[in-house]
């Protein structure tokens, strides 16, 4: 098309492919959280997506847990993929709560990259409260040169490139703050966020409300608990994401803004430039 030739070399060539990206959490609710505003407009535009939960959820309760619990959270991930509009949603069967760094499961998070033959892969940063999303983050790390070794794993062919690694936002200080690499605005899309966390029944409605000692706040009535839903997951837009979405959006725009995914850069994988990775990644 005439109109390719116009774009910017990076941008045009982006436009032509189709992007394959896996986004990794360690629950069956994680991805949804951090990842499902900006999964819906890649969904949207083309480009392959996947969630992958590494716990199959099977603690996260109050008054469920075990197969029974697994198996509603399984059920409510489909859900939230239909609702989405993305590929696929895998919940692997680790127990929610015991996770490990261990080679087994690094040889499970290897498989799913390399069988989703990744262009993007995101995870959580390696500081955090829980200790199934800190030793997600290792497991995301340590299998990040690996996916490219054909002696790892080797009844799965390797990678012919590494992928990009990214990390989800989050508010830990310590060791090191977030740095925000590429940001997306998702006031277009909050709607269809808040619809894939309100499939997470079990959880945004039940147990995170319980955990946090605000469950007679929880509306009944279906269409109330889901504007509760999101007045409750209306969070702050940072100083450096600001910051970030000025420099994507411009000034004007990003004042405008009221909702945002954005992401860091991981120093393993493939590090491209500023301007190829926001090219990546729908405005």
């Amino acid at each position: 098309m005439v109109v390719c030739s116009l774009l910017p070399p990076v941008l045009a060539v982006v436009q032509q492919t189709r992007l394959r990206l896996i986004a990794i959490g360690a629950h069956p609710d994680d991805c949804d959280i951090k990842f499902s505003g900006t999964a819906t407009k890649m969904a949207k535009a083309g480009h392959a997506v996947k969630f992958l939960s590494v716990t199959n959820g099977d603690a996260g309760h109050q008054s469920e847990g075990g197969a029974g619990l697994a198996s509603r959270r399984h059920a409510e991930s489909q859900e939230s993929a239909r609702r989405l509009g993305i590929a696929e949603y895998e919940v692997l069967d680790n127990h929610d709560g015991e996770l490990t760094p261990a080679v087994e499961v690094r040889r499970q998070i290897i498989r799913a990259i390399r069988h989703w033959n990744a262009d993007i892969v995101l995870a959580p940063r390696p500081n955090d409260y829980h200790p199934d999303h800190r030793y997600t983050s290792v497991l995301v790390q340590d299998a990040a040169y690996m996916v490219v070794v054909p002696n790892v794993v080797s009844e799965v062919p390797p990678l012919r490139g590494n992928p990009i690694f990214l990390y989800y936002e989050d508010e830990f200080q310590k060791p090191a703050p977030f740095r925000p690499g590429v940001a997306v605005a998702i006031d277009d899309v909050w709607d269809a966020k808040i619809d894939a966390l309100d499939a997470h029944v079990s959880q945004f409605y039940e147990w995170l409300p319980w955990v946090a000692g605000t469950l007679p706040e929880v509306p009944k009535d279906l269409a109330a608990r889901k504007k509760w839903l999101a007045a409750t997951r209306s969070a702050r837009i940072t100083p450096a994401v600001r910051a970030a979405l000025k420099k994507r959006y411009g000034i004007a725009q990003a004042q405008q803004i009221r909702h945002a995914e954005s992401f860091e850069l991981c120093e393993y994988g493939r590090r491209p430039n500023l301007e190829d990775l926001q090219a990546m990644f729908p405005k």
